[in-house]
């Protein structure tokens, strides 16, 4: 992935809007996103470990070093209710 993501601080994300569409394409990369989601919630609650979110809103593709706290179908949950659209999600490290 060669575009560059801009490192933000997890408190910005509650004002940033979304759009409904899915970042990717291929049904292979939504299976591989939502296994790396499931790893990254097993990381965070077990052993704490803050993950970089690689995701994109309707400016510009972003970056976010967190803990997620909870994953749902539709969104992943951060500490003080911060939510990201699973859709919107490039990819986890």
């Amino acid at each position: 992935m060669s575009t560059k993501f801009e490192l933000i601080d997890k408190e910005i994300i509650a004002s940033l809007n979304f759009p409904k569409s899915d970042v990717l394409e291929d049904k292979d990369e939504i299976t591989s996103r939502k296994n790396e989601l499931d790893r990254a919630l097993s990381l965070g609650n077990l052993e704490h470990v803050k993950i970089k979110i690689y995701f994109e809103d309707d400016k510009s593709k972003k970056m976010v070093e967190t803990t997620i706290w909870g994953v749902t179908d539709s969104r992943v949950i951060l500490k003080q209710g911060v939510v990201i659209p699973v859709n919107r999600i490039h990819k986890i490290v």
